[in-house]
Formats: structure tokens, sequence, C-alpha cells
């Protein structure tokens, strides 16, 4: 099950794949989460324990179905089977936001999601298999890989995939206005 903790970030020399908790820990209840984000989890549990019997989950398949994911594909982020793997990893560590939903199912391996609350805080969400998290369109986030150094994931998309990650600043983005408009207390003041 997902966990999320606000995110230690006094050390900028800590390496980005550990977990940046702090003492005592500052967790993050998924209720706070989605209230605070509009992050939404689904607890998706692998029916043989491998990640590979996706395709036959029943409540993925309502997931998809209820929330209209029309394309999927699979993302296998590792050094030996992700082309450009130095520049991809620090790409997903840009922060950015979409124009859609991101939809993550994570079927092996582990890694973190950072998201900012309306504080400007970071909360990092842990993702092991079986955890699937909807990232909202328009919020500011970021991706890491852990000290596993893998993650393989289903990727969602409502229609063809669109990947484009718009950097921090893109406060004028149509899809950060909307955001905004949904979560106003994450907009400064």
């Amino acid at each position: 099950m997902v966990q999320a903790w606000y995110m230690d970030t006094s050390d900028p020399s800590k390496d980005q794949r550990e977990d940046h908790k702090f003492n005592p820990d500052k967790p993050v209840t998924l209720e706070e989460l989605r209230k605070k984000t509009g992050v939404e989890y689904f607890e998706v549990p692998l029916l043989k324990g491998s990640g590979d019997d996706y395709e036959e989950n029943p409540i993925l398949a309502k997931i998809r179905e209820d929330r209209g994911y029309t394309y999927q594909d699979m993302v296998d982020i590792a050094k030996e089977t992700l082309p450009g793997y130095e520049e991809k990893i620090k790409m997903f560590f840009e922060e950015h936001l979409h124009a859609d939903e991101e939809i993550r199912y994570c079927v092996k391996g582990s890694g973190y999601f950072d998201v900012r609350d309306g504080k400007d805080e970071w909360i990092r969400i842990e993702m092991v298999p079986g955890d699937m998290i909807i990232l909202p369109a328009g919020i500011y986030h970021r991706f890491t890989l852990d000290k596993n150094n893998y993650i393989k994931a289903k990727r969602f998309f409502v229609g063809e995939p669109v990947w484009t990650p718009h950097n921090r600043p893109a406060d004028e983005h149509p899809a950060r206005k909307e955001y905004e408009k949904s979560f106003p207390q994450q907009v400064k003041g």
C-alpha cells in the first residue's frame, strides 16, 4: 500500500533516491494527499505476484473502463532497459506538469513521485507493486527511482498518449490554471 510523507529537503547534497524522511517522520494520509493535491490512489493487488498478470486483473479493468483509459503501454526503467537512462532520469526529476493526468500502475520495482502542497512543500509518494496513482493534469511533480534503481509500470492514457512535460514555471499553462481552480489552496497569495 502506498505511503506518503513530507520530504526533508534541508540537505540538497543528499541522493534524490533516498527517502528524505524527517526524524520524526511526517506522514501524509491518502485522504490528506487527495484533499491537498488531488492525487488519487488505487490498490490493485497483483493476482499472481509476478506483475505480469495485469491484463487479467478485474480491478484494473474496472478502473480503466470507469475512467475511459483507451491506451496503455509499459515503461521499464533501469540502466539495462531504458535507452538514454541517465538523461531520462534527470529529465523525470525536473519539476514539471502535464496537460493530461499522469497514471502509473507499478507492477515491479519501486520509485517515488514528488508533488507540491499548497505551501510549496514537497510530499513524497512511494510506489511499490500493486500501487496505482493518478496525478491530476496541471500538478507540479517529479519522479525518481529509489535505491533499487528499477521500476516497471503501466502507463494509461485517454486517447493517444501525450507525454509533454512543461517545466516549472508553467503557471500560465491552461492545465495549471484549471488545476488551481480545482485546488485554490495551491495558489500562492
